[in-house]
């Protein structure tokens, strides 16, 4: 029986003593298909408008990877520009929904991060993670590159942290890496002592003022408002790349991998 990952998956949104929690779930270790993309978009928005929360705390389901990066399935099924267009832009609405969110946004990366899910890692406003949060920027090693990420990862670790990350596309950095870099605020040994942080700044954040922090966001972001048409141009630059026969005969050589790990 096949199973339809691009439907697969969840983003939930509990809001509770000032703060709007966000999770994703996919069964392909978090990975991000168009679906979930657009859902996490919206819940982005969505909560940044609610005026029952101050902050936004985005997470993952489990206790392993973070997130996989991109929906390897859905990248095959990819048959022309329109569709290619469609599935990259999810990742610009993404980081561009938590840019211009008006309210700080706390991360919380319990395991491996890769593509797609180091460029939210790196758009959080704090992010906490454990010795166990790896990073890679995989894109390269199948044809395409972090275009759209790229920005937000760079806006961390600058452009020397960029190249070192997309340019060794199979290679894991550290946890450690990533805190010296700057993508990860505190690296903590497990989950639950990470989990305490957490809710110890969560409880100093919303003790505080909400006008001094909305000023506080749009001081971080400030430079960054040409992205929405940024992204989307670097949207359409992966989406030509992942047509391209070596980026198809890459993607299937990884699903092939994957299926005989699975059998």
């Amino acid at each position: 029986m096949s199973i339809d990952y691009k439907n697969e998956g969840n983003v939930s949104i509990n809001v509770d003593s000032g703060v709007s929690y966000i999770e994703f779930s996919h069964p392909q270790s978090n990975s991000l298909p168009s679906a979930i993309l657009k859902r996490l978009a919206k819940a982005i928005d969505d909560e940044s408008r609610n005026m029952d929360s101050q902050i936004i705390h985005i997470t993952s389901s489990g206790d392993r990877v973070f997130c996989g990066g991109a929906s390897f399935d859905e990248l095959a099924s990819i048959s022309n520009e329109k569709q290619a267009m469609e599935f990259f832009s999810g990742f610009a609405n993404v980081i561009n929904a938590m840019r211009k969110s008006s309210k700080l946004i706390v991360g919380r990366v319990q395991g491996k991060a890769v593509g797609g899910g180091v460029g939210i890692a790196a758009a959080v406003d704090y992010c906490f993670a454990t010795q166990y949060a790896g990073l890679k920027l995989s894109e390269l090693a199948v044809g395409i590159g972090p275009f759209v990420v790229g920005p937000a990862v760079e806006r961390k670790v600058g452009v020397g942290g960029l190249s070192e990350l997309a340019i060794d596309a199979t290679q894991f950095r550290t946890a450690e890496w990533g805190m010296q870099k700057g993508i990860y605020s505190h690296v903590y040994p497990t989950i639950e002592a990470m989990d305490e942080g957490i809710s110890e700044l969560l409880k100093t954040l919303t003790s505080q003022s909400v006008h001094a922090q909305k000023a506080l966001k749009k001081a971080l972001w400030s430079g960054c408002e040409g992205w929405d048409a940024m992204l989307l141009e670097r949207a359409r630059i992966s989406g030509k790349l992942v047509l391209k026969d070596e980026s198809k005969m890459a993607i299937k050589l990884i699903l092939e991998k994957k299926s005989q790990v699975a059998q």
